[in-house]
């Protein structure tokens, strides 16, 4: 379980001597530098580094770095809002021990995720992880619920050796084919093994559609864990493609046409240990709470692909009948739907129902991702919400008529519309806070404007290595 406590400046109990502790042991396994990781508003990865030794001061006082982060856009300029982008300000990155790890695919490294305090030492309003870890406590708090969640990780495996700037695919193989997976065998297999020394469980690894396209499934824990995962798993895929002479992207669409890289999101809601995504007496199981939850997530799916969805390049991928989930849908595994019911394996259904939610990609920042869409299903839950008509097959192919019955409508095309949506929707905005709430808007906005004029094919060239 991750530490839902904030972080407090000179640590808390114990906390610097355990640092020292593990410090020590991973200076004795030949570590000799920490990545401190975070992920910011536009969804990239961004680090700072300290010697092994730095662990202890990290953990009690922190490691500075400037808030105008918040506002940085994929290409590095930087948009402001009323109270970011300014030059000025620090914060502090604080290192969560619970998850600290060292890289297999990176020798000499451990990794460990951060919150970003205020040098004052109060909550950062523009911390995504800790704005997942308030959402997290507040629904154990107010409704007793925990959630288990999950992020599939879809990713393009290129050659290092071709031209700056252009993809040519590392794997010919077809499809989910036996070829792809002998072609990039070893890098696999070392994937795996890596995965395993960091602790990671892994459900399946296999070649995806797309040309050079695998996915890895790892396994759900709290929501703020299973965002870290999904951060350290990239880690640990790209730093193994560089040393087999490979370059991976996760980007939605590292070419304009075809299916792109999604990063769909597992999600459960549990009460005292019960799962309540099934054994209910609702539709497929659900319990009422359950389908209020599921029903809020859907009322809420065009205002949260601005955050799930958040790069020009997502609505590249974002096309009917590609199993993107790109309609304001659910239905029982059908994968064309936005919003998925996964029962699971007869016998095992009490562990392994969830909901999955498709139109989301790895451009999206998880912690906002999930927080945002915890919070669309908390507001359905207090609303008492209900799902509509399920869908079977695909809903691109219903007349006007039954999809306007059914509440079937398309999900927002552009990230213009999608901001638009995100703007308007005050639930989420609420949930986020206004500073955070603003600097999504912000930097969607610079976003937008950075691709101006851009044809398909030089809008997936412009984020194909950024994510």
């Amino acid at each position: 379980m991750t530490t839902l406590a904030d972080p407090v400046p000179g640590g808390r109990p114990g906390e610097v001597e355990r640092a020292g502790a593990l410090g020590g042991e991973l200076a004795a396994r030949g570590v000799h530098g920490i990545v401190l990781a975070y992920v910011d508003t536009a969804g990239v990865g961004r680090v700072k580094t300290i010697p092994t030794a730095g662990l202890a001061s990290a953990v009690a006082w922190g490691v500075g770095m400037s808030p105008v982060f918040d506002t940085f856009l994929a290409n590095d300029h930087i948009v402001a809002t009323d109270v970011l982008g300014s030059p000025d300000g620090d914060l502090r990155l604080y290192p969560d021990l619970d998850r600290l790890v060292a890289l297999a695919g990176q020798p000499g490294w451990a990794w460990a995720p951060v919150d970003r305090v205020t040098q004052d030492g109060e909550r950062h309003p523009g911390c995504s992880r800790t704005f997942l870890r308030r959402v997290v406590a507040d629904a154990a708090r107010e409704h007793g619920l925990a959630f288990k969640a999950a992020v599939e990780i879809e990713w393009t495996v290129g050659l290092d050796s071709a031209p700056a700037g252009e993809f040519v695919p590392a794997a010919t193989g077809p499809a989910y084919g036996a070829t792809r997976q002998v072609e990039l065998s070893a890098y696999t297999a070392e994937l795996l093994a890596a995965c395993a020394a960091q602790g990671v469980d892994v459900d399946q690894i296999h070649p995806e559609y797309a040309p050079g396209q695998f996915e890895i499934s790892v396994g759900a824990l709290d929501p703020v864990a299973a965002a870290d995962r999904s951060v350290l798993v990239r880690q640990t895929i790209r730093a193994l493609a560089r040393s087999h002479g490979l370059r991976v992207s996760f980007s939605p669409a590292v070419v304009a046409e075809g299916v792109g890289n999604g990063g769909h999101l597992h999600l459960s809601a549990w009460r005292d240990g019960t799962n309540l995504h099934a054994g209910g007496a609702r539709r497929h199981g659900l319990t009422p709470e359950a389908e209020a939850f599921a029903a809020g997530v859907l009322a809420r799916l065009p205002a949260l692909t601005a955050v799930t969805a958040p790069s020009p390049a997502s609505h590249l991928r974002l096309k009917p009948s590609q199993w993107a989930g790109v309609f304001t849908a659910w239905g029982l595994e059908t994968r064309e739907c936005a919003l998925r019911l996964v029962r699971g394996t007869a016998g095992r259904r009490a562990e392994q129902a969830n909901l999955e939610v498709k139109p989301v990609d790895l451009a999206a920042n998880p912690y906002l991702a999930l927080g945002c869409v915890i919070g669309a299903g908390l507001a359905g839950l207090a609303e008492g919400a209900v799902l509509p008509e399920e869908t079977t097959g695909d809903p691109a192919r219903l007349g006007a008529g039954e999809a306007a019955a059914r509440g079937v409508r398309r999900l927002p095309s552009s990230l213009a519309e999608a901001l638009a949506a995100f703007r308007r929707d005050e639930v989420l905005r609420a949930a986020l806070g206004p500073v955070l709430a603003d600097a999504v808007s912000a930097v969607r906005q610079g976003e937008i404007d950075a691709v101006e004029g851009l044809d398909d094919e030089r809008v997936a060239a412009a984020y194909r290595w950024k994510y």
